[in-house]
């Protein structure tokens, strides 16, 4: 294979480039897929805002009834406590003093309901 160098100072490159498909197999150029008959109508907007959830009762609007509320807490023991009881039992406490860390409330995991609907809106982690 041999090359001859650059092509010569007066080469002009070619005018434009090869046709599209759809121009070489004679179809239809391409719409638009969605063209509405009839104007879209946009009702009320509705904005969510992601409210952080804690320890304590927080006040919120509940997504499932739009009441604006204070949410209802009930507490159950989370991964700590467990694997913290778990350590405890471990180490030769096991005649109850492995379910000590089911009794504190640092080591529990905080639910928040509506109390007008009953729906679960989050779960605090510890």
């Amino acid at each position: 294979m041999t090359k001859d160098g650059p092509p010569p100072y007066g080469f002009v490159p070619p005018p434009s480039a090869p046709p599209s498909y759809a121009q070489a197999v004679g179809g239809v150029p391409p719409s638009s897929p969605f063209t509405p008959q009839q104007p879209v109508l946009t009702g009320a907007q509705i904005v969510t805002t992601v409210v952080p959830i804690g320890p304590q009762s927080t006040h919120m609007i509940c997504p499932s009834c739009h009441a604006e509320v204070n949410t209802k807490t009930t507490t159950s023991p989370g991964m700590i406590a467990y694997v913290s009881g778990f350590l405890i039992a471990l180490f030769g406490c096991w005649l109850g003093c492995c379910l000590i860390p089911c009794c504190i409330d640092e080591c529990m995991d905080v639910h928040h309901t509506c109390p007008y609907c009953k729906a679960y809106l989050g779960r605090h982690r510890r």
